[in-house]
């Protein structure tokens, strides 16, 4: 929670100080019970018409001036069947650190739009642009790795030329994050395309690199089959289980075309220093208009209410009292 007075704080201080003197005084001093309730009741809104000037707002903890709607976020996750590979954490497959990773990026980067593209035999766009991060949560949660049946080899430049047309269309005065997300490994033949074609396009995000260098078996993904329980893929060669290995290079060559950092990711340590660098002026210094705070002084505003009404019936009360005893004596 966060305070915007509606005047400066000293003067707010010797103003409610003076009230809260004098209704405290009048209650002390009053001669009868009934007289001193009402000056408690005007002591109490004295405090909450305070609290109510003091305007709290909610921001959950983050910074006021949170990343704003003018900063475009994509998130370009490897979904191939290396990325069920079991070397995360404590034998976890490697998309879990993904959805963990992705989802603590989106509440790093809280207010800015967010996007999702995935990428294995095809490239397909999961969520377009938007400042839901449930969203985002929820697609990466419900993310799994390619059918097995249909994987053909990957190549890590998969996502490129929808990523040259998507930032190209982009709007140019928003602040463009780009995170690739993957383990680097490349299975087809040909040499992967250079994604310095869309260097221009990125103001900030990483490269973020998944899996280990001795590597990981993968679970078979058999889409609607249910007979029998997933096997792990093998190597055609030898029949036994066949293990996917990072590849630090070929991420830090992408990195490199791109122009922002390579971090490597493991389950002991946090992703927030992928969002570390980003620098991004706040709406209100850009000319825009910020994202609304959550206000919480129509909280007080109840019981205020609910007290002035109790104010006001009494002096109803009083002022029929006075004209019924003018009336007896005229």
């Amino acid at each position: 929670m966060t305070f915007h007075p509606v005047m400066p704080a000293v003067l707010m201080t010797i103003v409610f100080a003076a009230l809260l003197l004098f209704t405290i005084v009048q209650a002390v001093r009053a001669p009868t019970a009934k007289i001193r309730l009402h000056w408690i009741s005007r002591t109490v809104l004295v405090v909450l018409l305070g609290a109510m000037m003091l305007r709290p707002v909610a921001n959950d903890g983050k910074p006021v001036d949170a990343v704003g709607s003018d900063v475009d976020v994509y998130f370009v996750i490897d979904t191939t069947s290396s990325m069920a590979a079991e070397d995360w954490g404590d034998g976890k497959p490697r998309l879990d650190g993904v959805r963990a990773d992705v989802t603590e990026l989106a509440e790093t980067l809280a207010g800015a739009r967010y996007s999702v593209t995935t990428f294995d035999a095809a490239t397909v766009e999961r969520v377009p642009l938007t400042t839901d991060a449930g969203a985002i949560e929820q697609t990466v949660a419900a993310m799994t790795q390619e059918i097995t049946g249909y994987s053909s080899g990957s190549s890590i430049s998969a996502p490129l030329s929808h990523l040259k047309q998507t930032l190209a269309e982009a709007n140019p005065d928003h602040t463009t994050i780009l995170y690739y997300i993957g383990d680097g490994e490349q299975t087809v033949t040909e040499q992967p395309e250079s994604f310095a074609a869309i260097a221009e396009y990125v103001d900030g995000g990483a490269v973020l690199g998944y899996g280990t260098k001795d590597g990981g078996r993968m679970l078979e993904n058999r889409g609607l089959e249910t007979d029998g329980e997933p096997e792990y893929i093998t190597d055609p060669s030898t029949g036994e289980p066949a293990l996917s290995h990072i590849d630090d290079d070929a991420l830090q060559t992408i990195a490199t075309q791109l122009g922002v950092d390579y971090l490597y990711r493991d389950a002991s340590s946090s992703v927030a220093e992928a969002a570390s660098g980003i620098t991004v002026v706040p709406e209100s210094e850009a000319g825009q208009n910020p994202a609304p705070e959550p206000e919480l002084y129509w909280i007080l505003a109840i019981p205020f209410g609910a007290l002035l009404l109790f104010e006001l019936a009494s002096l109803v009360v009083d002022l029929r009292r006075l004209r019924m005893r003018g009336e007896m004596h005229s």
